[in-house]
């Protein structure tokens, strides 16, 4: 580039790319290459102009200041909170009120004048802190440094890049350089200034190219939030969340595989009022704002598709800030910009080779829920600060409680036992900071300074899904280490139960063969919890004067708020579970078994017990497949068919095989295969294929004429042994006397294997009988069979053994 380029106090973005870090800073680099290179690509960056780090240090020397500010942290001490305090606040005074160098001046007024020419006068800026070391791919720098938003005005430009310039020394950012090993002058600071876009009047948000808690690299994450985005990245709001699979994305589909409305009470707007000092402010949401997804889904997807542009560019993870330029009406143009993009800083540093499970043994009371961040367990005793002012009383280990962090807290967080706020999303500050120490942390709890005392020890387990919970009390907990290098391959396909498909990043990473059963009870209970009929038939429910049903109209207008089509709400929650599940597994088979709940436990669903029968015994009643072709219940299968054919063929996810439960007799499969038929669901077409559950013991004895209408058999070896036996598996009084590993179920499994393998049908189980005895496994290996589905956490144990009885019997492979 050249001494004259190194020595320009202004840069525009397509001056610049991201081999000039060290004279712009991350932040800048960053802009310029994506304003270069991605423009072209479709990714629409807002123009702007740094302000170099040659014209910090030229700063320095003509105000000649450096040596003062080195002479005030000769003595600085980053653990001492007073001392800390005292010295950031000395060196950013020496800064504010130094000269401000009249070439500096003039060069910056002279190019916000070029941003006028091509804005508009007076137009509107965000002046931003761009540090030399920032945006470093093992340290994210993010934050440490001042955003001022909606400047204008040359006074106020100038004014704002020297309240930037000063920034560089605040408490946060000189005790990060301390713990990060960097010397205080290692780091300069550039400034970015960069046309505002106008998410005041609509939304904005942070997203990753991978998924923040499983390192899993194939989903694209996006939050967003109403208004301006530094509440979404200082955890000032819970916002939406959305996921794409970006594989299937990128050949054309729609694979948004989940969407999940944020409360986001308040939003950051201009305030354009001469007598307030600050240009933006706080406001409250309405009622219809908190209740809507901030962007539609084609807007979801094309900021998934910049993710990929964006990743594919710079070869690696990315963390990115977008906004969307007002209503398109009367602000802005209603376009997506992206603002911002650095280095995702955990999952790229991290060991990929081994495993890390951390496993709670017992159960305390819950004092506050949330959302977890990472998949740790920490343990202390509470401490609960409102203030940053306070944070010096902080003792190292405790667990950190309070409503919400910024950099200013980061001394104490590095230090915290596990970490606990009442606001935030997955991708604010208190998220990324406690990934990136690898502390256990719980967000957007909404009330755990209510709830945990100062003083009282509790547990945070970020461990057990997509919920976080905080537990009164120091619980035993394991952590189990798992060396993924040197998993042997077995002849004997290893697949996995799962029912939560916010663990599908995580679990997919365990050496598997697919999901030998993907549940849909757990979708239908947590993530809709209502009944399909009481949503086929809500039009009806909402005109009735009955109070029973106006309470449950109540229920699902709650729950389905963002939706004004309430049957197309369940369609969308089963296609999004079930497509997280078959995303995190692509391309091996995820065999997902129909709804198949009892109809007692459909009666505790919101609405159901306006549709569902008493039965003296459910368990062998009304369930399975006499429910799909039923006339009563045909309504709300056809809506499950419905999500399950937008899973398989808007998102692509052509991996899904579908499983039909408790299937009593050839005829009754026939009939369900029709109404599946009837839905789009077409055995053998785009690779559907389809199985039944082997779980009766007319399925066994019947095996061959079941055999010439499915494509496969999983047997369920709970059910199985419970009705060759003559068991009720819920009653204690029974259960000891026979399981799967008694004779007369091992004659019907060996039976039904038997005939699978002379018919070419492919036979499983997807039964917990494995799982739990491992001579059971082996049994199954000695009888053939093609696969087993295990718990997630048997499924490396049974491995190992699957394979040694492989080697015993000379079928394993090479």
């Amino acid at each position: 580039m050249g001494q004259a380029h190194d020595e320009k106090l202004i840069l525009w973005f397509d001056e610049i790319g991201i081999e000039d870090v060290p004279l712009v800073g991350g932040k800048n680099a960053s802009l310029g290459e994506m304003y270069q290179h991605l423009t072209g690509k479709g990714v629409a960056v807002p123009h702007g102009f740094a302000i170099t780090a040659y014209a910090y240090r030229y700063l320095l020397k003509e105000a000649g200041i450096e040596d003062e500010i080195r002479q005030v942290l000769s003595d600085l001490d980053t653990e001492d909170m007073a001392n800390l305090a005292e010295r950031g606040e000395k060196c950013r005074n020496i800064i504010r009120h130094a000269p401000f160098p009249d070439a500096l001046r003039d060069a910056i007024i002279e190019s916000y004048k070029k941003m006028e020419a091509e804005y508009g006068e007076n137009c509107d800026v965000a002046v931003r802190s761009s540090a030399t070391a920032e945006d470093l791919p093992d340290a994210s720098f993010a934050g440490q440094q001042e955003t001022y938003l909606n400047i204008h005005g040359y006074d106020n430009i100038i004014e704002n890049c020297r309240k930037c310039f000063a920034s560089l020394f605040t408490n946060r950012a000189i005790s990060y350089r301390k713990h990060q090993g960097f010397g205080q002058f290692d780091v300069y600071l550039s400034i970015t200034v960069q046309k505002m876009v106008r998410s005041d009047s609509a939304s904005s948000g942070v997203m990753f190219s991978i998924d923040t808690e499983s390192g899993f690299e194939d989903a694209c994450f996006i939050t967003g939030a109403w208004g301006l985005g530094e509440n979404v990245v200082q955890g000032a709001v819970n916002p939406d969340e959305y996921y794409v699979y970006k594989p299937k994305l990128k050949e054309g589909k729609r694979p948004i595989v989940g969407k999940k409305v944020g409360s986001k009470a308040i939003k950051m707007v201009y305030d354009n009022d001469t007598a307030t000092e600050e240009p933006v402010k706080n406001i409250d949401t309405t009622e219809a704002e908190r209740n809507a997804y901030v962007i539609n889904d084609d807007e979801i997807l094309q900021l998934a598709k910049w993710a990929c542009i964006i990743e594919d560019h710079y070869g690696k993870g990315m963390d990115i800030e977008w906004a969307k330029d007002g209503d398109g009406k009367e602000v802005g143009t209603g376009e997506l910009f992206i603002v911002q993009a650095r280095p995702e800083t955990v999952h790229s540093q991290a060991n990929k080779g081994v495993m890390e499970t951390y496993k709670l043994l017992e159960r305390g009371t819950v004092l506050s829920e949330g959302l977890a961040v990472g998949t740790k367990i920490g343990q202390g005793v509470a401490h609960c600060i409102e203030d940053v002012k306070d944070i010096g009383t902080f003792k190292k280990g405790e667990v950190l409680v309070t409503d919400m962090t910024d950099p200013d807290w980061e001394p104490i967080m590095k230090i915290a036992g596990a970490i606990v706020t009442n606001r935030g999303g997955r991708t604010c500050h208190a998220a990324i900071i406690s990934r990136e120490l690898g502390i256990p942390c719980v967000i957007g709890t909404g009330d755990a300074t209510d709830n945990i005392s100062t003083g009282q020890e509790v547990t945070a387990s970020s461990a057990e899904g997509e919920t976080g919970y905080v537990y009164e009390g120091l619980l035993k907990y394991e952590i189990e280490t798992t060396d993924l290098a040197n998993m042997p391959a077995t002849k004997t396909k290893i697949m996995m139960n799962l029912a939560i498909p916010e663990k599908a990043f995580t679990e997919c990473q365990i050496p598997n063969d697919g999901v030998g059963l993907a549940r849909e009870e757990f979708i239908i209970n947590s993530h809709i919890g209502l009944h399909p009929l009481a949503l086929y038939n809500y039009e009806e429910l909402k005109a009735s004067n009955d109070p029973e049903k106006q309470e449950i109209v109540k229920h699902i207008d709650e729950k389905t708020a963002a939706y004004s089509d309430k049957r197309q709400f369940f369609i969308d929650k089963v296609a999004e579970g079930v497509g997280r599940i078959a995303a995190g597994f692509y391309p091996n088979d995820v065999i997902v078994r129909l709804s198949d709940f009892k109809s007692n436990e459909y009666a505790n669903l919101v609405g159901g017990t306006l549709y569902e029968p008493e039965e003296e015994n459910p368990m062998i009643g009304w369930r399975g497949a006499s429910r799909y072709y039923d006339p009563k219940y045909r309504p709300a299968f056809e809506l499950e068919c419905q999500g399950l054919l937008k899973a398989r063929n808007d998102m692509g996810l052509d991996n899904i095989k579908l499983m039909v439960p408790f299937c009593r007799t050839p005829e009754e499969g026939k009939k369900v295969i029709e109404v599946m038929k009837d839905c789009g669901l077409v055995q053998g077409e785009n690779g559907l294929e389809l199985y039944v559950m082997c779980e009766i013991p007319s399925n066994v004895i019947c095996a061959d004429a079941f055999a010439d209408i499915f494509d496969g058999f999983s047997i369920g070896s709970n059910d199985l042994t419970q009705l060759t036996y003559g068991l009720d598996r819920d009653s204690g009084i029974v259960t000891g006397i026979a399981d799967e590993r008694h004779d007369a179920v091992k004659e019907m499994i060996k039976m039904v294997i038997k005939t699978a393998k002379r018919r070419g049908r492919k036979i499983g189980i997807c039964g917990q009988g494995p799982s739990d005895f491992p001579d059971f496994a082996t049994f199954l290996v000695e009888q053939g069979i093609d696969s087993m589905s295990l718990i997630p956490d048997t499924a490396v144990k049974t491995r190992l053994a699957v394979h040694e009885k492989e080697k015993e019997m000379g079928i394993a492979p090479e």
